[in-house]
């Protein structure tokens, strides 16, 4: 009897899982109902969770997604960035971490339907909201509109993503049951319906033949949806208003799709933490689900914004506010892809609301974390001592002008005369560390608005530099189009004009190249740290940034994302999958500070940590 039971068992678990598999394999029809989405003809409601491929480690893709299942979750909605796409005009990148293709198959390989957002504006937290920053070369164009200078390379960019995507919708036999063709356009000063219009076209033009539609906060709505398609609303989770604002603008029906529902939120650099409340967050979800409502929650896992692919917000009212690279955002997976509290409690609420006779799988096991101990940090680059080849210009050149993207530029000019006053950045973007004759005398930095310092005695012949950082473009508002970086403008003293410049260029796409010495760089002077360190177990670990000023971090040449002594991200996340046993190498850059031998490793993150001020 035993060994019978043992059978029927294994043969019920084979047949579970032949039916998920093909539940995912078969041609199948979607539909917008009059108050659902219908699957085969039949009501389906959407459960869904928001994830990014590029913020989580390709070797983890399948277990986010087992997590996912886990939850309760039967959908992934996801952005597709063009700036990581296609990073060099011309030259798409669907590989590893870009590979969207591959991201939504792990999906479908763990029977998760997916929701897919790639309209190229994401906001995101995401670098310029996801435009790569060479349209920036162009000091005239205008993103997110009817320019032809901007619509020819989206219109591009969008037929070659089609033709890694288009197969991959479920009127072709994949997982993809629809497509956004814009995100929050309501919100944006400049919305229009042609423009909506012309997005509309060249989706279906890339191949995106099935369900389309537009997304907006309550009050953007109105001017972000496009009539005739589903206007699915963000940030509003009160069953009734919600279903009362999509049939306004929806011929008086459904389905009902909350787009974007926040239980979380993102960092920023300088500010307080941000939390939600769990069981708060709980109650809404039973009461949205409960109305038959469909439901992403943005984030189901954030992860990591690596590569200096942080945005910021401004606004009119709000200061340029760069955000952290940790994309934990208090949400049901962590930063290193582990439950928390709030996924358990989100589980017990979709548990009620299952299909009779179905139930939910076991929880994959949590990874394992803990400190690899301290790392010997042995070879220092000072960067004042690896400028290359300077771009020689009588006036300072933005990046965009100097073909540069991201990382950092040192702006180096001689004063003819000695002198003491004011030093003014105008448009400083975004941070900048002073230097006369090799020596720190205070930072700029836009967050503050901090565009000037005091020049006490500088000798005549005296060595000016001024080394600015890409803080992070802005992602949201109105103030998309205005996003240049470097010194975008001028540099005074006693405001006396500077002039006769050398630019050198640090991209940091990479550390090759520099020339290491046994020696630390003097403190206050920026420099690169080297290490080599084996472990004694392959684990998930964090970087402890206690005592570094700001920069950032490159491991066995990944790069892990930024750091900053204000908080509140004080450590950095190393995923296992990015470690080995013995070798590994280690770089840290430091813009502030100097003189460092080590680096420590925590078990656990620090993520809400405000230095004093």
């Amino acid at each position: 009897m035993k060994l019978l039971t043992k059978v029927l068992l294994a043969a019920g678990m084979l047949l579970g899982a032949f039916n998920i598999a093909t539940a995912q394999t078969a041609n199948h029809t979607f539909a917008l109902g009059d108050s659902t989405f219908l699957l085969d003809g039949k009501p389906l409601q959407m459960i869904s969770g928001e994830m990014h491929c590029t913020r989580i480690p390709r070797e983890y893709w399948h277990e986010r997604m087992k997590m996912a299942k886990a939850m309760g979750l039967n959908t992934v909605g996801t952005y597709v960035f063009w700036n990581a796409q296609e990073p060099t005009q011309g030259k798409y990148d669907f590989s590893g971490n870009n590979d969207i293709a591959g991201f939504i198959q792990a999906a479908k390989d763990e029977g998760l339907w997916v929701v897919l957002r790639p309209s190229p504006y994401v906001c995101a937290e995401w670098e310029f909201g996801g435009y790569p920053w060479w349209l920036l070369k162009d000091k005239d164009i205008k993103v997110r509109s009817n320019d032809p200078k901007f619509l020819e390379p989206y219109r591009k960019y969008m037929m070659a993503l089609g033709k890694q995507l288009s197969p991959l919708l479920v009127t072709h036999g994949g997982n993809i049951l629809m497509v956004q063709i814009e995100n929050e356009y309501g919100s944006y000063p400049g919305a229009n319906q042609e423009y909506l219009e012309i997005n509309r076209k060249i989706f279906r033009d890339a191949g995106f033949d099935g369900v389309l539609f537009t997304c907006d906060g309550p009050s953007q709505l109105p001017k972000g949806h496009l009539p005739g398609y589903l206007p699915a609303v963000n940030g509003l989770d009160d069953p009734a208003k919600v279903k009362a604002l999509i049939n306004k603008y929806h011929e008086n029906k459904g389905p009902y799709y909350i787009a974007e529902w926040y239980p979380g939120w993102f960092d920023s650099w300088g500010k307080k933490h941000a939390t939600s409340g769990m069981d708060a967050d709980a109650k809404k979800l039973d009461e949205v689900l409960s109305a038959g409502i469909s439901i992403n929650m943005y984030m189901f896992h954030g992860g990591t914004t690596r590569d200096f692919m942080n945005g910021a917000n401004m606004s009119s009212r709000e200061a340029y506010a760069p955000q952290t690279s940790s994309y934990d955002y208090d949400a049901p997976l962590d930063e290193a892809g582990n439950p928390t509290e709030k996924f358990m409690k989100f589980r017990e609420v979709i548990a009620k609301h299952l299909p009779a006779g179905t139930s939910l799988p076991p929880i994959p096991q949590a990874r394992k974390s803990a400190s690899v101990g301290d790392i010997k940090l042995t070879a220092c680059a000072s960067l004042l001592d690896n400028l290359g080849k300077p771009v020689n210009s009588n006036t300072p050149l933005c990046f965009e002008d100097l073909d540069q993207g991201y990382g950092f530029v040192l702006y180096r000019t001689t004063l003819k005369n000695a002198a003491s006053g004011l030093l003014k950045v105008t448009q400083l973007r975004d941070f900048g560390t002073v230097f006369l004759n090799g020596k720190q005398v205070g930072t700029l930095d836009r967050r503050l608005k901090l565009d000037s310092l005091a020049i006490n005695s500088a000798d005549a012949n005296a060595t000016l530099d001024i080394l600015v950082e890409n803080n992070g473009r802005i992602n949201y508002g109105q103030f998309l189009t205005d996003n240049r970086q470097g010194i975008t403008e001028k540099v005074t003293l006693n405001n006396e004009v500077l002039t006769g410049w050398k630019m050198y260029r640090f991209p940091f796409t990479d550390v090759q190249g520099f020339k290491f010495n046994s020696k630390t760089a003097p403190d206050g002077q920026p420099g690169l740290y080297k290490g080599t360190f084996d472990v004694s177990e392959v684990t998930d670990t964090y970087l402890d940034m206690h005592g570094f000023g700001k920069g950032f971090v490159f491991l066995n040449g990944h790069n892990l994302g930024k750091y900053w002594q204000i908080g509140p991200q004080q450590s950095i996340y190393v995923p296992a999958a990015w470690l080995k046993r013995t070798g590994n190498q280690i770089e840290v850059f430091d813009e502030l500070k100097g003189g460092h031998t080590s680096i420590a490793t925590l078990a656990k993150p620090v993520l809400s940590e405000l230095a004093a001020k």
